[in-house]
């Protein structure tokens, strides 16, 4: 299908249905502008900011700054460099992810036996799944509570121990596609993340809980204009996750899945629970681009694949279902496989997808 109303960045392949993008006149898309822009980029004058930024929040006799960790590569890179670069003192906070792979847990022990203070939070498993749950219904983000959870929580673990300073990894928005009002911003707040990262659907979302079961689900009033600052690692320093992955391997004992992930052709990200694998195909459906299309994006612009290359895997893998872990969402949600297709039906776009033999075809074929 031909459809002009969608088209692709003549660099990568990023679509003009993600959420937020931005393309320019030649039909290059903002990741892809950014990742230009970066190698003329002051990083000097960045790295300044960052020293003056760490310098505010450095503490005599306590934790300097928490960095939200799930032991991947990318949470492990940014306090590695802030321990061993910049001599700080952080403190890890994890939220233990919904149906974590065991490989996923492997690497979390692996980077808490690398030297880190680690704190592990659990939140109450019941609102926690039926927040994922009304994300999955109702918002085709079947992580919606854990992403939640990754700043609110965060949030209030900073507070009850006086630390005013939480480094999180790479701005998304910035470097695969999407908003560019935080591009020259070195830190941002509780307001930009529920408008931007949880789609200002917080409250819709948390509506029926009693306010003690929402303690690690809320931001408290004030937040905005609180003083703990919120920044992005890939601000300060020329982000690139290849790279994170080999430190978060050396330093961490990073190990990476044996064989790629459902729907891409990388094997060393996001390997800590399967409902990211829902998360993506949902995507998918939703938008017409998958996890396949996301890495491919990433290595067109560090300069490792060319397009071509990318349509090929892109075409390969983003369509595919994370059907080995079906029992697993039935049993998570408490639905049955038919109340389970009903919502993935409900978020295939019929502008972009036709249902064949129980499967959701593309209609269209990148360009």
């Amino acid at each position: 299908m031909h459809n002009k109303e969608i088209f692709w960045c003549k660099t990568c392949l990023n679509m003009s249905t993600r959420n937020r993008i931005e393309f320019d006149s030649d039909g290059v898309c903002n990741a892809c502008n950014w990742a230009k822009e970066k190698k003329s980029l002051n990083w000097n004058e960045r790295e300044k900011e960052l020293e003056l930024l760490l310098g505010r929040h450095k503490s005599k006799n306590n934790y300097d700054v928490i960095v939200p960790i799930s032991g991947g590569k990318d949470g492990s890179y940014v306090t590695y460099q802030l321990k061993h670069k910049y001599g700080l003192n952080p403190l890890c906070v994890t939220i233990t992810p919904p149906l974590a792979f065991d490989l996923g847990s492997e690497n979390l022990d692996n980077f808490m036996k690398s030297g880190y203070d680690t704190l592990q939070i659990n939140p109450n498993y019941n609102v926690m799944r039926e927040l994922n749950k009304r994300g999955f219904v109702h918002q085709g983000r079947p992580l919606y509570g854990w992403t939640t959870a990754i700043f609110t929580a965060v949030m209030k673990v900073a507070k009850l121990h006086g630390i005013n300073l939480v480094m999180y990894g790479e701005d998304g928005e910035i470097e695969y596609g999407g908003s560019t009002e935080s591009k020259n911003k070195s830190v941002f707040n509780a307001e930009f993340t529920k408008r931007v990262y949880l789609e200002g659907e917080l409250e819709a979302t948390l509506s029926g809980f009693d306010e003690q079961e929402l303690f690690f689900w809320k931001f408290d009033e004030g937040d905005d204009l609180s003083e703990i600052e919120l920044a992005h690692w890939s601000y300060f320093e020329s982000w690139d996750p290849y790279r994170n992955y080999l430190i978060a391997k050396e330093h961490m004992g990073l190990k990476e899945k044996q064989g790629s992930n459902t729907g891409t052709f990388t094997n060393f990200a996001q390997n800590d629970n399967c409902l990211y694998d829902l998360h993506t195909y949902l995507m998918y459906l939703k938008f017409g681009f998958g996890r396949g299309t996301q890495d491919v994006g990433i290595d067109v612009r560090r300069g490792a694949m060319s397009r071509d290359q990318g349509k090929v895997l892109a075409q390969m893998y983003d369509s595919v279902s994370p059907e080995p872990y079906i029992d697993l969402y039935l049993d998570y949600f408490e639905m049955t496989r038919e109340q389970y297709d009903t919502v993935i039906d409900k978020w295939a776009n019929q502008d972009l997808f036709v249902k064949k033999d129980g499967i959701w075809k593309p209609k269209f074929e990148i360009e």
